[in-house]
């Protein structure tokens, strides 16, 4: 099945190092706010997640959340988490690095529409 988030192979490269210094990972789209509309890294756990939020599916093992009422804008596209120079949010892990993740993402063809659509809602 198309995945509704993946990973470039720059950003996957960077999450191994995290989980390296930090154990395991998770990720949220942020929606907005102090960091903008950005994926955040937190180790698993640290960000408490709610009944507004869904998970989308797992970047390099890590889970990848959004919110519920976020993901009505974004379901019609395919999430792709990649990584660039510069300061990013001040609560995501990988600000020390000197880099920081963004999200890119593309529209799913018909095809992928209609697989995603036969698959069921996400829960």
């Amino acid at each position: 099945m198309t995945p509704r988030v993946v990973a470039t192979e720059a950003a996957l490269a960077l999450i191994e190092r995290l989980k390296a210094g930090h154990g395991p990972l998770m990720f949220h789209q942020s929606g907005g706010c102090c960091d903008g509309s950005a994926p955040m890294c937190y180790p698993q756990g640290e960000l408490l997640l709610g009944d507004a939020d869904i998970q989308l599916g797992n970047i390099g093992d890590c889970p990848f959340y959004i919110g519920r009422a976020q993901f009505a804008y974004w379901k019609h596209t395919q999430l792709i988490i990649d990584v660039t120079s510069g300061r990013g949010g001040l609560f995501s892990l990988e600000g020390a690095e000197g880099v920081r993740f963004l999200t890119r993402s593309r529209l799913f063809t018909d095809a992928e529409r209609a697989e995603l659509a036969a698959s069921g809602p996400i829960p």
